[in-house]
């Protein structure tokens, strides 16, 4: 029989990444209450969500300059309580001279540029992400909250250093897990993140190139890494038919549809090597009933929207929207024959997962977590490319698109890979068995 909320005995302190929540829901076009109120899936969710299965609640901490004292939300579709502190009064002062702390470049990063001023300035970049945290206070409603454990969401960030000072100060164990490569922005990282990580009770990584990263770079010791891959609320991706999708978006049957969603971050999705191949796919194939869609918005949708501009293939559709819907992504997905995804860099993507759960069959390029979705390569449920490879996506996409009982084979095979090693309950499982029962090597 399941506990009662207030009888669990695990309660994870969940600290998101961003410096501000309000720079993260800007960039994807979303207000707070968005947030709040609507915003399913992805990684952060996906860890409440699977953690919940496993008997374990979460607080998600987040940090803004948009309050004055500390506000409790609760996340509406996964009843998650929601902790925003707010920012201190120092680094409030940093980000009137830097406005874009996520950079290591001063040019992209602030105000003054050259001369004392500039100087000034490169010294406020590199000290910003440590006085980001308001660690006092962060000490304070973890302890209010009766945490048993801190997660951060990002172990190359300077919040992953704050974090490790509050579990000494709280006496409790540090975890720590990142989704987006080896990234890091201040000076004093490079010096400093060597001891937190050591301090750090377990790392969860999703990718075995991460792991492998980590190992090397940091000498961890392989009982504190456990690879763990981002989960997948099953139930939210079935109940619609391919044919029921495509008579709510009204898409005639005998339509070919090859389809992207996610974050517009034009460069590192790989979003100009999808266009060129699909170019090269319309002149080459001759196919008149054939689609691409992309669906998403973000921070380049300017150089997408002039990507398309001089595109010479006419049969792209942008939804230039960033949907926290998960029905409508899952209707949009659903309606596809086959999910491309073109990325040169990722931690470990979530995108792709929600496709295969939709039966798509993945065309992928060989990035960070691809390589680990697709282990067992096509009996996996799809295909992987070297990236950047323009001609081989083109031919795999167009192969695809032209042998329909083949797309169909590896979109069953996709949806039983997603079925067995990504659902909620078994990363739910694996999560509390790492954090909790003792699992690391100290």
């Amino acid at each position: 029989m399941r506990k009662n909320k207030s009888d669990r005995p695990n309660k994870i302190a969940l600290i998101e990444w961003t410096h501000l929540i309000e720079d993260f829901l800007e960039n994807i076009g979303l207000t707070f209450e968005d947030f709040t109120q609507n915003m399913t899936g992805g990684w952060l969710f996906g860890y409440i969500e699977a953690l919940k299965t496993a008997d374990t609640d979460t607080v998600l901490f987040c940090f803004s300059s948009r309050v004055e004292k500390p506000l409790y939300v609760t996340h509406k579709p996964t009843g998650a309580e929601i902790c925003v502190l707010p920012s201190t009064k120092i680094y409030r002062r940093i980000r009137k001279v830097i406005l874009n702390p996520y950079t290591q470049r001063v040019e992209e990063a602030a105000i003054y540029t050259k001369g004392l001023k500039g100087m000034w300035c490169s010294f406020l970049l590199n000290i910003a992400p440590y006085h980001a945290t308001p660690l006092r206070l962060l000490c304070r409603h973890i302890k209010k909250n009766k945490c048993t454990a801190i997660l951060c969401q990002d172990y190359e960030h300077a919040r992953f250093d704050a974090c490790i000072v509050a579990g000494k100060l709280l006496n409790i164990p540090v975890f720590a897990t990142f989704q987006g490569g080896n990234w890091q922005t201040s000076y004093w990282e490079k010096w400093i993140r060597p001891t937190t990580i050591k301090n750090c009770k377990g790392i969860i990584v999703a990718s075995g190139d991460e792991a492998k990263r980590l190992q090397e770079k940091y000498h961890m010791h392989e009982r504190k890494l456990m690879q763990i891959f981002n989960p997948v609320d099953l139930a939210m991706w079935n109940g619609l038919t391919h044919e029921e999708a495509r008579k709510l978006l009204n898409i005639r049957s005998d339509k070919t549809i090859a389809i992207w969603h996610g974050r517009i971050d034009y460069y590192r999705k790989g979003l100009d090597i999808l266009i060129d191949a699909w170019e090269q796919v319309c002149e080459e194939s001759g196919e008149e009933n054939i689609e691409l869609v992309i669906l998403g918005s973000g921070v380049n949708s300017e150089m997408l929207q002039l990507r398309l501009k001089k595109s010479s293939a006419n049969n792209i559709t942008w939804i230039n929207k960033y949907t926290n819907d998960r029905k409508e992504i899952f209707t949009y997905l659903k309606s596809a024959n086959v999910y491309v995804f073109p990325s040169r860099n990722e931690g470990f993507p979530v995108a792709p997962l929600e496709a295969m759960a939709c039966g798509l069959p993945l065309i992928a390029s060989d990035a960070p977590g691809i390589i680990d979705i697709l282990k067992h390569g096509e009996e996996s449920g799809g295909i992987m490319l070297k990236r950047p490879d323009c001609n081989a996506l083109a031919a795999s996409i167009m192969y695809m698109l032209q042998h329909k009982e083949e797309a169909d084979r590896l979109g069953n095979l996709a949806m039983k890979n997603i079925n067995e090693n990504f659902s909620l309950t078994a990363i739910g499982a694996q999560l509390k068995q790492f954090i909790f029962n003792g699992n690391y090597h100290n």
